[in-house]
């Protein structure tokens, strides 16, 4: 009875198989299979992805700040390249169950202490919000302009056609 789980949503599909082998490895008689391994890999592969996605969208919280900071001109089309292919490696790799297991304040702690540290005269690193201004969704949506006008605390309008 195999579905597209795999396909839509691999943390789900690990955990959930992980958990089924754990049961089976309960009740196997079979001796040669190293079960806790099998087990441990199959686990491993949503937590994989799931990491990958975090990392995408820290590195694409790095980029929005350097954006926002403008402090070399000449680099910010590299930047928004980059950020750019962040949030589509992120949206690509992102499933419904990793929502949840995703701490953007976490990261954004982080990101802004980074900041700090960086620049810590600079009264724009000391204006950044003490949580993150975006939500997953947002992110995911790659909007550069909405993205960087949420970091500077203005509200954006959706257009409507």
């Amino acid at each position: 009875m195999p579905d597209d789980l795999y396909k839509r949503d691999i943390l789900e599909w690990s955990e959930r198989h992980a958990d089924l082998l754990r049961r089976v490895a309960r009740d196997e008689r079979h001796g040669d299979v190293d079960w806790s391994h099998v087990i441990e890999e199959i686990a491993a592969v949503g937590v994989a992805q799931l990491n990958d996605v975090r990392g995408s969208l820290r590195q694409a919280m790095n980029c929005l700040v350097r954006l926002h900071f403008g402090t070399n001109d000449g680099a910010r089309p590299d930047w928004a390249l980059e950020l750019g292919c962040l949030l589509d490696d992120a949206a690509d790799q992102f499933t419904p169950s990793m929502r949840q297991r995703i701490d953007l304040d976490a990261m954004w702690r982080r990101v802004r202490a980074r900041a700090l540290q960086q620049l810590p005269d600079d009264p724009r690193s000391r204006a950044l919000p003490d949580h993150s201004p975006w939500s997953v969704g947002a992110l995911l949506a790659n909007d550069h302009d909405a993205l960087l006008a949420a970091l500077a605390g203005w509200p954006i309008e959706p257009v409507i056609l």
